[in-house]
């Protein structure tokens, strides 16, 4: 058994016992050859779930701040995220993800399932935010079918500066693959990336029912969390 099946094995009957979720078109997720998996994003405790309830093992892509080594702990951590193949990525304003979109690529060149959340962070207020165009041009590099998902509940469980999860129910929802043969053969573009992206994140929202917010939620997050200037002076 690889390690993946054999923390599934542990970690999937304890997460249902914890949180009862009813998962919904499972059978919209191809059972072999590569798959990119699109959901909505709420929680840091996200892919657990999907984890959970998909029968295949998901590749998502984990921010390379988790991947620490000041530690013992952290080491730890850190090799275990490499053993289940998590592709690190730079999450800062100016730094290419382009090597990890390669990892990507390659693990769906392996006929794997690609876990990812297009908003590029989770939502602040549980609305639906714009898609990162790095979506579009993973599935139109690879050909793989995008599979749109929506996850419901999570964000009560693991709010930021909770540090002990709350038991609730949780909803995993699974559409039918995104048709993206319009934009076929212009991963280069970026007018048909963001088009492409943005029929996917159309197929999430019929899913999750989210309210659509026409900005990134990164940006969003920057202004909330920046310093405002002293009174009585220009920002």
């Amino acid at each position: 058994m690889s390690l993946y099946g054999a923390a599934r094995s542990i970690i999937g009957p304890t997460t249902r016992a914890l949180w009862p979720i009813r998962a919904e078109g499972l059978h919209h997720v191809p059972a072999r050859g590569p798959v990119i998996l699109a959901c909505n994003h709420l929680s840091n405790i996200d892919p657990l779930f999907l984890g959970v309830v998909l029968p295949r093992p998901i590749v998502f892509i984990a921010k390379k701040e988790l991947f620490a080594e000041a530690t013992l702990a952290q080491r730890a951590f850190t090799r275990a995220l490499r053993a289940i193949d998590q592709v690190p990525v730079d999450r800062r304003p100016g730094q290419s993800a382009q090597e990890s979109m390669d990892s990507s690529l390659a693990a769906l060149a392996e006929g794997r399932v690609f876990g990812i959340f297009p908003e590029g962070s989770r939502s602040p207020d549980g609305r639906l935010y714009k898609g990162q165009t790095g979506l579009a041009w993973l599935a139109l590099s690879s050909g793989a079918p995008v599979v749109p998902a929506a996850l419901s509940g999570t964000r009560k469980i693991l709010p930021a500066g909770r540090r002990i999860p709350a038991l609730r129910r949780i909803g995993v929802r699974f559409g039918a693959p995104v048709d993206l043969s319009a934009w076929e053969g212009q991963a280069d573009r970026a007018r048909a990336r963001r088009e492409a992206t943005e029929a996917i994140m159309v197929g999430i929202q019929r899913l999750s029912g989210q309210e659509r917010v026409a900005r990134f939620a990164s940006s969003v997050k920057a202004e909330t969390t920046s310093p405002r200037p002293p009174h009585g002076t220009a920002a």
